[in-house]
């Protein structure tokens, strides 16, 4: 027992890691005017209004998470956590039984977008084409970004397919096809590794394809989460598409790097990941500032318990109470970023395996303002 209790906590370290190497700077307050009017985004018949997306992140932005931004305000365009095509056919032909990554997609109100990933082009048109014409959904979107080892090199999917620009245009040209008239996206990285940079190379394939739009991380798939995006090469690749729009990721953690990412790089939209894990408000900061209106301030702690037992509501209504509780470490731990004492809090919550000690953790860390402000 003790064995199986101390893997969840491992990975709850790890994802707090993930997260503060992520956010590191303290939120902001105040104005933030823009120079230009930002226009929505089209993403075919799509409209995504403000064009700023959240971004699809694997074990976290499942139904629970996109119910809380949506609560929030201000994300033109939600998506589900990537989901494995090849997967999905093989339970589908066992059980009929829907996975977990698709928990709330059939009910929840549009627009969203779902993420697939695979190698094979019949594969994802095959799931693609599910997406489209009986899940409705409003966008399917195609990964060719991923890192993850188990992805990019045991499954040959993910980033590792930037390496074949052509590849890539033959998988969105038959998931098109197959999803038509749903749009179809594609989110890539910059290339494989530092001498190997193909973007736009990639980019003009999936134009080419069909595709109604592309997503560029600014990072290769060699650097992970190292180091900081390159925007400049986000930039270099809109200068050479003709049709769809570009939609630039990376770093952004404040309103103001999304006003500089429309500023500065003449980016179509931008896609927020890591930064919103702690901070799911930042969206509607994000677009107050687009707007060139006050920022919203951060909730108080006394909102954000509010919204923590909200998530945690909606993860044991999936899971149950006992399985739901250990999934909330991980959630939780996303909670309190920038206050005094959420380190105690974490260690609170990653031990917590009832939900009686799980509130008890929250309510201790939030029933004052501990900001020490």
């Amino acid at each position: 027992m003790k064995r199986q209790e101390k893997r969840p906590v491992g990975r709850v370290k790890a994802v707090v890691h993930f997260l503060m190497s992520a956010d590191p700077r303290p939120p902001i307050t105040g104005h933030c005017p823009l120079s230009a009017a930002v226009r929505p985004l089209w993403i075919g018949p799509v409209v995504v209004d403000p064009p700023v997306l959240q971004a699809p992140m694997a074990g976290f932005t499942n139904y629970a998470y996109r119910q809380i931004v949506r609560e929030l305000g201000g994300v033109g365009l939600p998506a589900t956590e990537m989901v494995s095509a090849r997967g999905f056919l093989q339970r589908d032909a066992r059980s009929r039984d829907l996975p977990d990554r698709l928990w709330g997609v059939l009910d929840e109100p549009r627009p969203l977008a779902v993420q697939i990933w695979d190698n094979d082009p019949e594969t994802l048109a095959a799931v693609g084409a599910r997406l489209a014409h009986e899940f409705r959904v409003s966008v399917v979107d195609i990964n060719f970004g991923c890192p993850v080892r188990d992805i990019s090199q045991k499954a040959r999917s993910g980033s590792y397919l930037l390496r074949y620009p052509q590849h890539v245009g033959a998988i969105v040209a038959r998931v098109v096809e197959a999803c038509r008239p749903i749009p179809v996206t594609a989110k890539i990285r910059t290339g494989w590794t530092r001498d190997t940079i193909n973007a736009i190379d990639v980019a003009q394939a999936i134009e080419a394809a069909g595709g109604a739009a592309v997503t560029v991380h600014g990072r290769t798939a060699q650097d992970l989460y190292r180091g900081t995006a390159d925007w400049d090469r986000i930039a270099e690749v809109k200068t050479h598409l003709r049709r769809i729009p570009l939609v630039g990721n990376g770093d952004l953690r404040t309103p103001q790097d999304v006003v500089e990412a429309f500023r500065r790089y003449g980016v179509d939209g931008v896609m927020i990941g890591r930064a919103a894990l702690a901070r799911p408000w930042l969206f509607r900061q994000v677009r107050a500032a687009l707007r060139g209106e006050p920022i919203p301030p951060d909730p108080t702690p006394a909102e954000q318990r509010r919204l923590l037992f909200e998530h945690y509501r909606l993860i044991a209504d999936r899971f149950g109470i006992e399985r739901g509780t250990i999934l909330m470490r991980r959630y939780a731990c996303c909670y309190g970023h920038g206050y005094r004492g959420v380190r105690a809090f974490r260690a609170a919550v990653c031990a917590a395996s009832t939900p009686e000690q799980f509130i008890h953790a929250v309510d201790k860390a939030f029933a004052t303002d501990s900001s020490g402000a």
